[in-house]
């Protein structure tokens, strides 16, 4: 709920921003109307940005590994000794 709360908090926020640009016309009127579909590609360049960085900082956990590839094995010994076939996957 309070991730909503900031999302529209922003929301108002730049909302009212550019509204006090159209009435004060400090920025050309030609260029003010952009500023919404500016927000919305520098929003999606910062989401690319986080997707990218979460990609890099991804962890890997080789223990985890080790202790999965250990599941397999015992469920592959569990499987054949109660007759199942399972090839050599």
């Amino acid at each position: 709920m309070k991730h909503v709360v900031k999302i529209l908090s922003l929301l108002v926020i730049v909302s009212a921003f550019w509204i006090t640009l159209l009435q004060a016309a400090i920025i050309p009127q030609s260029h003010t109307w952009l500023l919404p579909i500016y927000f919305v590609v520098s929003l999606g360049c910062y989401g690319l940005l986080m997707v990218g960085i979460g990609i890099m900082q991804f962890p890997t956990c080789p223990q985890e590994a080790v202790l999965l590839n250990h599941d397999i094995a015992e469920a592959k010994d569990f499987l054949s000794t109660n007759g199942i076939d399972i090839g050599t996957y």
